[in-house]
């Protein structure tokens, strides 16, 4: 299972500071998005995903709270992009089969993390499940249509990373967002370490605004055997059809709520 330690992410400006504009506290913040699938252009932004805590008061009153923040703007020179949902928002998205939010949890790139991250990270083996394939294919089927729609190398890399992101965890239930790492990992079309360069230098390149590209065809039929490949891996997982933990992390959640910002969030 991905995961782990608290890093600064690799060729990304100081974070410490957004996090510490935030309204709410942390549980934890990580870096989505292109930097963490290994495709990022020079012009590309920041993608910061991550939970925060609701005061109870917010919680048990009349009015409904917002349990999901967003927010964009430009920090030096980088446009940032802010996302993070209230930590039992995020733990239903956890229980179902959600791909994205399991890739955020267990992003590398760390912004901000806590003893609470850690434990839901400790949880996250037994959420991992068989339906995480359809998540798969569901977002592989968005990004095709907007590849088809666009011609840009963005969306085409994002339907390769997906296919083959859901095709690894079937096989080990191991969440591997990054594609350069899966290229090695997994049996992938060989051109797609050049595309992934040809990507490095704008966010919205085209794909017939660079040499050498690859006929169509070949795109549509390596898409179609990813696709056939993740049923395939599908039907032979080891992987549980149900998630399992939700009393676990029902508690976690309580605890976390009750025990109270300034204690429970203390950095070790």
């Amino acid at each position: 299972m991905s995961g782990g330690r608290e890093a600064e992410p690799a060729g990304l400006p100081d974070l410490a500071p957004v996090v510490a504009e935030l309204a709410h506290p942390l549980v934890f913040a990580t870096v989505s998005g292109a930097h963490l699938y290994g495709f990022p252009s020079a012009d590309s932004d920041v993608d910061l995903r991550g939970v925060h805590v609701l005061p109870v008061s917010e919680m048990v009153g009349l009015r409904r709270p917002v349990q999901t923040v967003s927010r964009m703007w430009e920090r030096d020179g980088v446009e940032m992009d802010l996302v993070t949902h209230d930590l039992a928002k995020f733990a239903r998205l956890l229980l179902r089969p959600n791909g994205y939010v399991l890739e955020q949890l267990l992003s590398p790139l760390v912004a901000h993390s806590t003893p609470a991250h850690a434990d839901l990270i400790r949880h996250a083996p037994g959420l991992v499940t068989s339906r995480h394939a359809g998540h798969y294919q569901g977002f592989a089927s968005t990004q095709w249509r907007l590849f088809a729609k666009t011609g840009q190398l963005k969306p085409l890399l994002y339907t390769f990373r997906v296919l083959l992101t859901g095709i690894h965890l079937m096989r080990t239930g191991r969440v591997v967002a990054h594609l350069p790492t899966l290229v090695e990992l997994e049996d992938a079309p060989v051109y797609l370490p050049d595309l992934v360069a040809a990507k490095a230098d704008a966010e919205h390149v085209r794909l017939d605004q660079i040499d050498g590209s690859v006929p169509p065809d070949r795109f549509d039929a390596d898409i179609a055997a990813l696709r056939s490949r993740l049923d395939a891996a599908q039907r032979d997982t080891h992987l549980p059809a149900a998630p399992a933990g939700e009393a676990d992390i029902n508690d976690l959640i309580i605890r976390t709520r009750l025990a109270g910002a300034a204690r429970y969030f203390e950095r070790g």
